[in-house]
């Protein structure tokens, strides 16, 4: 299982929208609940977030490479987290 870095603002409403879906989507998949999420607001953290290639909020990245970037979706989420999943 990979680590998923995600990026956020506390003030974004699509980080507000992305962070119910990642609930609901841990409670249609209890896999998801195991998985490992750092949280970093850029804001509160701008060192971290600029060593980080991307403009929109919220952004996923599992190691140093982005999955997504911008408003998500659930299948966007999804995608990343499956893509932790995978060893």
């Amino acid at each position: 299982m990979k680590k998923i870095t995600m990026f956020v603002m506390e003030s974004c409403p699509y980080c507000k929208a992305a962070l119910r879906c990642m609930e609901e989507l841990c409670l249609e998949n209890p896999d998801y609940k195991d998985l490992e999420i750092e949280r970093i607001d850029e804001r509160v953290y701008p060192e971290i977030a600029e060593k980080f290639d991307y403009y929109y909020v919220p952004a996923y990245y599992i190691d140093d490479k982005k999955l997504h970037e911008g408003a998500a979706s659930i299948k966007n989420i999804r995608r990343v987290f499956n893509a932790a999943l995978k060893r």
